[in-house]
C-alpha cells in the first residue's frame, strides 16, 4: 500500500529544512511574484531554493513550485521566462492556479508534472476532467468540497491524484476569492498579496439617506466585531476517516508565512497520525495538545468531513489570535551547538525540548546544563547562559542576538518550551 504525502510549507530554506526534518515528504514553495504569497517568495532566491531542492532531494523528499498567482498581460512573456528559469532547478512538479497558465507550463515544460492550485476551485468531476486533459495530473480540490465529491473526482478519474488541505488558516471567502483587500489596501489577494483584512475588528453603522443620520451598532456581549475571522483549519482528528477513503494522495498543511515553530508542530503532529493510522492505532488527543502548543485563531474542522450548513462555528468573532498552550524560549541552529534565545530566558529555567521523531540524544549533566528524560520528554535546564563569544549573560531577552551554548549538541532546529503563562500571552512574540 503506498502511503499518503505529507506535504508541508516552504516560507524559506530554514522553514523548508524544518519541514523535511520533521517528518514531510513534501514541500511547497516559490520565488517571486508568480506565488500567491508575495512575502515568503521574497525569502528565496534562485540560489537558496535551488539548495533547498537539493536538501529534499539528498533525504528523498520531493519540492513544488508554486506559480499560482494570476497574471497580467504585462507579464507573461516574464512569465515563460520564469517557468522556464524554475524548471532548471529540478524540482518535482509545479502548482498553477489558472487554465492559461497551466497550458502555458504544459506547452513549455511538457515533462514537468503540474498541479492545480485550490485557487482553481474544482468542486465535481466535470471541471476536474478539463483540468486533467489540460495536463493536471494533480488537484488540490477546493477547501468547501466534500471527502465525498472528493472520491467520486477520482472514481472518474483514477490516475488523477487528489490534494486536500488538512491544517492552517482558512478563508472566508470561497476557496480565498476575495476582493476585500484589494478594495481598502489595493492589494491583490490573488496576486499574492493580501492584507488580511478580514482578520481586522469591525464596527457597524447604520445610515439613513434621507437624513444623513449616522449610528453606531451596539454588539451583543460575546457576539465580537471580528465578523470575518476564520478559525484555522485542524484536521488531525480525522486522519483516518480521510485516509480510509482511499481517494486523497496528498495531505496539505498551509502556512509559508507562518514561523518556523509552527512548520515543526505540523510536520511533526502530521506525520505522527499518519504513521499511527499505518500502524491501525490512533492518538487524537495527543495530536489535539501538540497543535494547541501553537498560536492560533480557535480551531475548526471545516466542510472535508462536515457540510458547510451543518456548521456554525467556523468564525472565531471575539479575537483575531491567540496564545498556544506554550511558549517557545529558544530554538537550536542547524550546527547543533547553540541556540537562539526567542523569549526571556534564565538559568535554572526548565525548557522542554520539542525534536524531530527519534532523532538521537542522550543525558548529560555538565557546568554548561542538564539534559534529562522525564515520562518520555526530554528537558534542559541550563545553569550558566553562556554565549558563543565567551560572555556570561545573567538573562537574556529575544532580541538578544548572541548564539548560546547547549551543553551538548542537540538535533538542529529542534526548540525549547515553557507551559505559557498569561504574562506571556500578553506578549508572545511569533517565533
Amino acid at each position: 500500500m503506498k502511503s499518503v504525502e505529507l506535504l508541508s510549507p516552504a516560507g524559506n530554506l530554514e522553514k523548508l529544512k524544518i519541514a523535511i526534518d520533521y517528518g514531510a515528504d513534501a514541500v511547497y514553495g516559490g520565488v517571486s511574484h508568480f506565488s500567491l504569497r508575495i512575502r515568503s517568495g521574497k525569502e528565496f532566491d534562485m540560489q537558496s531554493f535551488k539548495e533547498g531542492i537539493d536538501y529534499a532531494h539528498a533525504r528523498g523528499r520531493k519540492v513544488y513550485v508554486t506559480i499560482n498567482g494570476f497574471p497580467f498581460n504585462s507579464q507573461l512573456s516574464l512569465l515563460e521566462k520564469h517557468m522556464v528559469a524554475m524548471a532548471e532547478l529540478g524540482p518535482d512538479a509545479f502548482i498553477v492556479a489558472t487554465p492559461g497558465v497551466l497550458r502555458m507550463a504544459h506547452r513549455l515544460l511538457p515533462q514537468m508534472p503540474l498541479h492545480l492550485s485550490t485557487q482553481a476551485n474544482v468542486m465535481n468531476v466535470l471541471d476536474a476532467e478539463v483540468y486533467y486533459e489540460m495536463g493536471a495530473r494533480r488537484i488540490i480540490v477546493a477547501r468547501e468540497i466534500s471527502l465525498k465529491d472528493a472520491c467520486e473526482i477520482k472514481k472518474a478519474l483514477p490516475d488523477l491524484e487528489i490534494e486536500v488541505f488538512v491544517h492552517g488558516s482558512m478563508c472566508f471567502a470561497y476557496s480565498g476569492r476575495c476582493l476585500i483587500s484589494t478594495l481598502q489596501s489595493g492589494r491583490v489577494p490573488n496576486r499574492g498579496s493580501c492584507a488580511n483584512d478580514c482578520r481586522f475588528p469591525y464596527e457597524l453603522y447604520a445610515a439613513s439617506p434621507e437624513t444623513g443620520t449616522l449610528f453606531r451598532l451596539e454588539e451583543d456581549p460575546g457576539v465580537g466585531t471580528y465578523i470575518m475571522n476564520s478559525k484555522d483549519l485542524n484536521l488531525a482528528s480525522h486522519i483516518k476517516e480521510i485516509l480510509d477513503s482511499g481517494c486523497v494522495g496528498s495531505l496539505k498543511i498551509e502556512g509559508r508565512t507562518k514561523a518556523p515553530y509552527y512548520a515543526a508542530i505540523t510536520a511533526k503532529t502530521y506525520r505522527r497520525a499518519i504513521d499511527d493510522y499505518y500502524r491501525g492505532v490512533s492518538a487524537p488527543e495527543r495530536y489535539q495538545e501538540e497543535l494547541h502548543t501553537m498560536q492560533n485563531r480557535g480551531f475548526t474542522d471545516a466542510y472535508l468531513i462536515n457540510r458547510p450548513f451543518e456548521k456554525h462555528e467556523d468564525q472565531n468573532l471575539d479575537f483575531t489570535m491567540m496564545m498556544g498552550t506554550h511558549q517557545v524560549c529558544g530554538m537550536v541552529e542547524e550546527d547543533g551547538m547553540h541556540f537562539m534565545v526567542k523569549y526571556k530566558t534564565l538559568p535554572d529555567d526548565e525548557l522542554e525540548l520539542v525534536m524531530p521523531e527519534d532523532a538521537p540524544i542522550e543525558a548529560v549533566d555538565n557546568e554548561i546544563g542538564a539534559l534529562t528524560c522525564k515520562d518520555g520528554r526530554w528537558y534542559l535546564r541550563l545553569k550558566k547562559l553562556l554565549a558563543q563569544n565567551g560572555k556570561e549573560w545573567a538573562e537574556a531577552h529575544s532580541g538578544n542576538l548572541n548564539p548560546f551554548v547547549l551543553p551538548a549538541p542537540l538535533p538542529p532546529f529542534s526548540f525549547l518550551r515553557i507551559p505559557a503563562t498569561p504574562e506571556m500571552m500578553s506578549v508572545a512574540p511569533k517565533i
